[in-house]
């Protein structure tokens, strides 16, 4: 396993003025603050402010205040500052980007993804959000005598509630299609790798977003997260599937809406047709992409039976030429876990699948001596279904490896969870990798790539089937699920009770006369 370490990741580089300004974003009365930590050394990173119920509570407050009269600004000039975002999180990527690291661990490669993101995706909503928030005419209940419309409303204040994984991408993904739609956005990152978040927020002022639109609140979740749902009028939630239906219950029991990004235990279907090196460096991307800590990243392999005893050697040797190492440039191939109830998962999901007879293939084992949460890339056969590693989300760089002979039996086994967040088929023949695709019970399937070719069509939506959540982030739904939309109608020439003196039998003989001609000449 190739290795490198880099002496100035000893201390870290964050500007304290740029730390300060930026927490002070925070709605925090108390005064309490906590420490984080960096991952690729363990060491003190940053202090930040703690936010309590009543801190949510006031959030809210100044967000509806605030979000009335931008509500009321036209959706082009909503639309302004986030084109001007764009620029801006391109321009300054650097300083974003060692941020990450700092926060995550993760390689460098793996923080551009979001910084592409957070720009691509906001310009996407940017140039999209006035033709799809425009008003729409309908059909009327009469034609020529009923004129109908539909518009949206925004829902008033919102909360984006974003795990620390994609501490950047999915922030931003969240809150400016609310921004735009017209909403105010109370948002709560996770504390671990809040200053990302934080960072978004105060070059999306910079930009012209007015203040106390996008507020941050940060806090342990059983502080603030049942407060972040009783405020608001809409949740956006992206973390595990256990916490999402607590939510998604909450919100329901007051008749507010919820949107769920969950789990996943995701399969990568090789067939045998696949090119066998293309296949093998987009599994590496597909695996191992944050170190596995991603929630549309492969852990199931299946290999058909008859390019399997190729396939897998080469990617079982690719895997073990990854580099790690902990550097602030592009030159490693995977960083550190972020938590280290996250090593300690992954270390047991290995530890129990090597106990109970699992081959280990590459990796499998901790490096300390790379930081203190660094862990081997690890490719596993003959895992079983007594093995954690086996249905259970790993989160992290461990992926099991199977052969398989026939689609039908391949469906079957990839469909065999709770979870249908995202799936993978690799094949020369696209006709039939679709087949296949359609057939997979996943809000996503990408084709020969494990992940960023549905992500990133932000025009189509993106979200879980079963355990793997409600909604869709990206698309039209993307925006929309942020409003109310309004139905607009009405009555001209002619009432719906007929002309004066008609008598009810009449009015009835007339209406089925006009349906039955609606439908002949397909008015209907």
């Amino acid at each position: 396993m190739g290795t490198a370490t880099n002496s100035s990741t000893e201390a870290p580089a964050l500007d304290p003025a740029m730390v300060g300004r930026i927490t002070g974003h925070v709605a925090s009365a108390s005064g309490a603050t906590t420490t984080t930590n960096a991952p690729f050394t363990g060491k003190p990173l940053v202090d930040l402010p703690q936010s309590d119920a009543a801190d949510v509570t006031a959030a809210f407050e100044r967000a509806r205040a605030a979000q009335e009269a931008w509500a009321a600004t036209p959706v082009r000039e909503r639309a302004e500052p986030f084109l001007r975002f764009h620029d801006m999180v391109l321009d300054r990527q650097s300083e974003i980007l060692d941020i990450i690291q700092w926060e995550t661990g993760k390689a460098r490669r793996h923080a551009f993804e979001e910084v592409y993101d957070a720009a691509a995706g906001t310009l996407h909503y940017a140039r999209r959000a006035p033709s799809l928030l425009r008003r729409r005419r309908t059909a009327g209940a009469m034609p020529g005598a009923t004129r109908a419309y539909m518009h949206h409303q925004p829902k008033g204040a919102v909360s984006v509630i974003t795990p620390w994984n994609y501490p950047l991408a999915l922030p931003v993904g969240d809150a400016v299609p609310a921004l735009m739609a017209g909403n105010a956005v109370v948002a709560k990152p996770d504390t671990q790798t809040a200053l990302s978040a934080l960072w978004a927020i105060d070059l999306a002022r910079e930009a012209g977003l007015p203040a106390d639109l996008w507020i941050p609140v940060l806090g342990e979740p059983a502080e603030i997260g049942d407060p972040l749902v009783d405020e608001c009028d809409y949740v956006a939630f992206t973390g595990s599937s256990a916490v999402g239906a607590h939510i998604a219950q909450r919100a329901n029991a007051r008749l507010v809406g919820c949107s769920a990004e969950l789990g996943g235990k995701n399969p990568m279907i090789v067939c045998e047709d696949a090119n066998v090196d293309w296949t093998v460096e987009g599994a590496i991307r597909a695996c191992y992409s944050n170190a596995g800590q991603l929630c549309i990243s492969m852990e199931r392999l299946y290999v058909h039976e008859d390019i399997y005893d190729t396939f897998v050697p080469k990617l079982a040797a690719a895997v073990r030429d990854m580099t790690l190492n902990n550097r602030l440039d592009f030159s490693t191939d995977m960083g550190s876990l972020t938590y280290q109830r996250q090593l300690d998962r992954v270390t047991e999901h290995v530890d129990d699948a090597r106990s109970k007879g699992a081959e280990i293939l590459a990796g499998g084992n901790p490096r300390p001596d790379l930081g203190p949460l660094f862990f081997e890339p690890t490719l596993m056969t003959g895992v079983g279904d007594t093995m954690s590693a086996c249905a259970a989300e790993t989160f992290g760089p461990v992926v099991s490896v199977y052969g398989y002979g026939s689609d039908d039996e391949v469906v079957r086994r990839a469909n065999a969870t709770e979870y249908g967040l995202n799936a993978s088929v690799w094949s020369r023949d696209t006709g039939h990798a679709r087949r296949l695709a359609e057939r997979l019970r996943a809000g996503t399937v990408n084709i020969n790539e494990g992940y960023a070719a549905a992500w990133a069509s932000y025009g189509a939506p993106m979200g879980g089937m079963k355990s793997s959540g409600v909604g869709r982030r990206h698309g039209d739904e993307g925006m929309l699920r942020f409003t109310e939309p309004q139905t607009v109608a009405s009555q001209h020439y002619i009432g719906f009770g007929g002309p004066p003196g008609m008598g009810g039998d009449t009015l009835a003989n007339l209406m089925t006369t006009g349906a039955r001609m609606m439908k002949r000449f397909h008015i209907r």
